[in-house]
């Protein structure tokens, strides 16, 4: 059986890179007793797979993971389970048994949320909300937000307007742009000390990956404000899948 786990990264473990917090659930799984599936061979490893690794300093309220299992029990007791062995920087938030044709979640996704701050100690015109909400109106009726894109063979300009989804200053306008019901009182994950500027929906996958970081230079470029990537906290708030042209959370794509 296979099953997806929806887990929070922040605090002092959002420095912990890709590779550790791979390393760091697989010894989880077995202190936590989870039967996972292994691989074949002379060096067999736990059947996991992870949908987008997250950037060194960026927080995160949905990473996800994907596993097979030999057995498991009923999801919450299973999350229950994880969460006990787990520090209260990384969280299971959600366990859901998926299709067993289901699709890979790092193959299936399309688009992530953020949330952009501004930490704490920092100032610049973002803090203003009405400044912000008059830059971000006029960001985005650019017909194009050129960038150069460089890879090892080549530099080339890339057109990333198509790709920005929605952008917004406010939580409620966050709601409307994602179209569902968030509770009242929704507490993201990310530092108290941080002020949120915006909110933003970027594509994401194998093919293009639009990352929060660029797309805060690229308006304060616009604002006439100098980009330090030091000033702002990126923190991720949920990542899709496209189904029948709609955008579905991850964590109920493909579900049993």
């Amino acid at each position: 059986m296979k099953a997806r786990i929806k887990f929070s990264k922040t605090g002092s473990m959002r420095f912990i890179g890709h590779l550790d917090v791979m390393r760091y659930f697989q010894k989880a799984m077995r202190r936590a007793g989870v039967k996972a599936s292994y691989s074949q061979g002379f060096s067999p490893h736990q059947l996991m797979s992870f949908t987008s690794p997250l950037g060194i300093g960026l927080s995160s309220d949905a990473e996800y993971l994907d596993i097979t299992l030999e057995e498991g029990d009923a999801p919450q007791a299973m999350a229950d389970r994880i969460n006990a062995v787990l520090n209260d920087e990384i969280r299971v938030k959600g366990f859901t048994y998926i299709k067993d044709n289901a699709k890979p979640s790092m193959a299936a996704l399309a688009a992530c949320d953020y949330l952009i701050a501004l930490k704490s100690g920092k100032n610049n015109k973002f803090a203003d909300k009405e400044f912000t909400r008059k830059q971000i109106a006029g960001f985005l009726l650019q017909d194009k937000i050129e960038v150069l894109k460089k890879t090892k063979k080549l530099e080339k300009l890339i057109d990333i307007r198509p790709n920005i989804y929605y952008m917004a200053d406010s939580l409620n306008d966050y709601r409307k742009c994602i179209s569902k019901e968030l509770a009242e009182d929704e507490s993201f994950c990310i530092d108290k000390e941080c002020t949120g500027i915006l909110y933003c929906g970027l594509a994401a996958g194998s093919v293009l990956n639009i990352k929060p970081g660029l797309v805060m230079e690229e308006l304060c470029k616009y604002s006439g404000i100098e980009y330090n990537e030091f000033d702002y906290q990126m923190h991720r708030l949920e990542m899709y899948a496209e189904a029948d042209g709609k955008l579905i959370p991850m964590s109920v794509y493909d579900v049993v």
